[in-house]
């Protein structure tokens, strides 16, 4: 089989499998979250968001939101599009782009649909890094829309951690699982190159913060 035919059948075959046994594997474990507040804030304001995780938290978090309607980003590699279609079947729609790659036009697509109403998710790091530092994207899409940005993340105290370069982490079943939902933070529209460094910081310094008090949950400075 050619490697073209080869890739194809698994961009059937794999989402599918990679679905139906996350829904299985999920359900026999234990979650709690925490900041529960920070997540009826932005509810209670009728109005879209924008969530912001760590990337090493994607796998557990499209399983955790699928509820959620909403549109994600996701990067435009040949990888990303095993990401996209299951997201797409967990419910979400989606947009391809990254930093290197059609990430403004993405960052616009995302803008419509946000002010048609729709919730967005965006990986704060980027699609390649560096791991736990937030990329600009972000903080332009809540400038743009005019919503706020809703950080989150999850740790746990039993899981396989990948060799990828953010460490990307799958739950183990049984396991404990604490989620997080971080202050929200409103980025003034319209805001100046030179002003986006102010607000990027203070996302990374609150999704920091909540990388340190979810993994000292389980004893551990890191993932």
């Amino acid at each position: 089989m050619k490697d073209g035919a080869l890739y194809q059948l698994s961009l059937r075959v794999l989402p599918f499998v990679f679905v139906w046994l996350t829904r299985i594997w999920f359900s026999t474990c234990r979650i709690t979250t925490h900041g529960q507040h920070y997540r009826d804030q932005i509810d209670a304001s009728g109005k879209p968001a924008i969530a912001s995780f760590w990337h090493y938290t994607i796998l557990f978090i499209f399983y955790y939101m699928r509820k959620d309607s909403g549109v994600a980003m996701v990067s435009a590699s040949k990888d990303g599009e095993y990401i996209s279609r299951v997201a797409n079947k967990l419910g979400y729609s989606t947009v391809r782009g990254s930093r290197k790659k059609g990430g403004l036009q993405a960052i616009k697509s995302l803008v419509r649909h946000m002010r048609a109403g729709q919730n967005a998710a965006i990986v704060a790091d980027g699609s390649q890094g560096p791991a736990r530092v937030v990329q600009a994207g972000c903080i332009v899409l809540a400038s743009r829309a005019g919503v706020p940005v809703l950080p989150m993340l999850w740790s746990c105290n039993r899981y396989k951690r990948f060799g990828s370069w953010d460490g990307t982490v799958l739950p183990l079943p049984f396991s404990k699982i604490d989620f997080f939902y971080g202050e929200p933070l409103y980025v003034a529209p319209k805001i100046k190159s030179e002003d986006v460094e102010d607000y990027r910081l203070i996302l990374e310094n609150r999704l920091s913060d909540l990388y340190d008090e979810a993994w000292a949950l389980h004893g551990k400075k890191e993932h």
